[in-house]
């Protein structure tokens, strides 16, 4: 379970910036050449192109090349995945963490 937290918490960094939201946001319409993507922020193709290696690295993007334009898409699988990984984060379960903890000592009700 500890590497589905970094895993998780990769991603949820990597989309916690607002431009690389709204990225995410333009790419679930479906693939985009950067040179759109660059259109809609007004940015620079090297701020671009680090903002899109951090979504790439997190797996949430996929990028293509054809000649010299990239397109990126979201992956769609990865983010499936993440979508159910989260959700058992937010739920509560047989195997939860929080049935994991030993009982605190500070003669409170929690447990």
């Amino acid at each position: 379970m500890e590497q589905s937290y970094k895993d998780l918490g990769k991603i949820l960094k990597a989309i916690s910036d607002p431009k690389r939201l709204k990225i995410v946001d333009m790419l679930s319409c479906g693939e985009l050449c950067a040179c759109r993507i660059l259109e809609a922020f007004h940015i620079t193709q090297p701020t671009l192109s680090h903002d899109m290696k951090v979504l790439i690295e997190a797996n949430v993007v996929i990028d293509r090349r054809d000649g010299k334009n990239t397109y990126y898409s979201l992956n769609k699988e990865q983010l499936d995945s993440f979508y159910q990984s989260l959700g058992r984060v937010f739920s509560d379960k047989p195997d939860c963490i929080c049935h994991q903890s030993s009982h605190c000592n500070c003669n409170c009700d929690c447990n």
